[in-house]
């Protein structure tokens, strides 16, 4: 029957109200118990097309008639909602659901709790726990987990850590999936030591770990720079019989790279390649990356290079970094014929795209041109960061157009820039350059001002200043 009314409902020809659809059975015997299950299915056969309005006229019409639609049904159409973005329409059915005497048990409230928590609204989450709480509905395991998911996502370790210790007062025992989101908590707050006493915790309980499970303690492992400890959970994840995934390759190939591991990367990369594992354009730019943070710039270029010719199609990334490296070469037509390339096959070139070419262009005296870069990421609706306006600021100074690198200075507060050392050391050093010494003393103590601690460079030029206006004019300066 179902998909006769799914051919019925989705047919502009052939949909016809719910009234006329329940009227066919509903003089025969048995007619009202048949219909209550028609409209039923035929409210669900809505809710699952996103037909939102007229599945709201089936529960409106059952409910004149004296019909009953489950909760389960009903949870159809809230998934449906929050689906379609329309968080707040959940209220409004569910207030429906009530005026309607629909039995509403935690089911409901964690699938209305769950679209609040999918768009980070922490005050339509603490109304679904206020009404539940007033309405006698305690959590259960997955109420549980979706908080623990919540608050460790949004760095409320101590929160998600409440939860998780509340479970057993609230007479819920955990399961692996509640375990494996305090794990996860724990490793993006850095404190693998906690999560590690989780798992043992997990293991103690007779709770297997899966493969989520090591996913996330191999990606805390590697973000906190531990890829000894990365490499001893891989271990015991094979040998309890569990294969290592693409994700998991995926995320050692990254935290060798970003430890300066390269040799180790290119082995995992060989490993991937003998179990068959097709390379992504993830792996092509993370070893490209890693491998400029070596210097081993060649390299990189070279496996760039290849990969359109093994039918992978480069990303943003893989063009930057190939950007990067040819500014860095000073090659800046051939950064540039990559950055028109780049565009030219679909790629949106991003705010680090441009600070490269920008960089490229200001380091070889090329101003005029790494203006005209700024105005068009701007144009493009890119704002310009603290790198941006910081490699400006030093190709103002170098060029000699010191009021020019102070315009952009003093532009960094209006466009919610932070200004950082390298922010002030080039300035002081542009304007200690350009002979005015006051203004870069002036500076240095606005910098001082802001918290900010010189770096050994900048102290031994501000103490040349200091020793070259005097100590009598510096006192008379403060």
């Amino acid at each position: 029957m179902k998909i006769v009314l799914n051919v019925i409902v989705t047919n502009d020809n052939l949909r016809c109200p719910v009234s006329e659809i329940a009227s066919l059975i509903e003089e025969g015997p048995n007619g009202m118990k048949f219909a209550g299950t028609l409209c039923d299915m035929l409210f669900r056969v809505y809710a699952e097309n996103k037909m939102v309005e007229e599945a709201i006229g089936v529960f409106d019409y059952v409910g004149r008639n004296g019909i009953e639609i489950g909760e389960r049904s009903c949870i159809v159409l809230l998934l449906a909602l929050r689906k379609c973005g329309r968080v707040d329409s959940c209220w409004r059915f569910f207030d429906r659901m009530v005026k309607n005497g629909v039995r509403i048990t935690v089911l409901t409230y964690n699938t209305i709790l769950k679209a609040y928590i999918g768009r980070k609204d922490f005050e339509g989450v603490s109304e679904v726990l206020r009404l539940m709480e007033k309405d006698g509905v305690g959590y259960n395991v997955v109420t549980s987990t979706l908080l623990i998911d919540l608050f460790g996502s949004s760095e409320r370790i101590e929160i998600a850590q409440k939860v998780f210790e509340e479970m057993p007062e609230r007479g819920i025992e955990p399961d692996l999936y509640v375990y494996t989101s305090i794990i996860n908590c724990y490793c993006k707050a850095g404190n693998m030591e906690r999560a590690l006493f989780q798992l043992s915790e997990c293991n103690q309980r007779g709770f297997a770990p899966n493969e989520h499970t090591y996913g996330v303690l191999i990606n805390g492992a590697c973000k906190a720079g531990q890829m000894e400890m990365a490499d001893i959970l891989v271990n015991e994840m094979q040998s309890k019989g569990i294969d290592v995934n693409q994700v998991v390759f995926h995320t050692l190939m990254d935290g060798y790279c970003k430890k300066g591991m390269m040799d180790e990367a290119l082995k995992l990369r060989d490993v991937m390649e003998k179990k068959g594992f097709q390379f992504d354009v993830f792996t092509y730019s993370t070893i490209a990356s890693g491998l400029c943070k070596l210097n081993r710039n060649e390299e990189a270029k070279a496996l760039l290079f290849t990969v359109e010719e093994r039918g992978v199609t480069p990303n943003a990334v893989c063009f930057t970094i190939l950007i990067d490296i040819f500014c860095k070469e000073g090659n800046l037509d051939e950064a540039k014929r990559v950055f028109n390339d780049m565009k030219r096959k679909g790629e949106r070139p991003n705010t680090v795209t441009y600070n490269a070419l920008i960089d490229g262009y200001s380091k070889n005296g090329y101003m005029n041109k790494a203006r005209k870069l700024k105005k068009e990421m701007e144009d493009k609706g890119l704002r310009p960061n603290t790198r941006t306006l910081n490699t400006l600021i030093h190709g103002e100074c170098v060029d000699g157009k010191v009021d020019e690198a102070l315009k952009l200075f003093r532009e960094m507060p209006q466009r919610n820039l932070t200004r950082n050392v390298v922010t002030y050391t080039t300035m002081i050093s542009g304007l200690s350059k350009n002979g005015r010494t006051h203004e870069a003393l002036k500076l240095y103590d606005e910098m001082e001002k802001a918290g900010l601690t010189p770096d050994k460079r900048l102290y031994r030029l501000y103490r040349s200043l200091v020793d070259l206006v005097g100590v009598a004019e510096r006192e008379e300066l403060s």
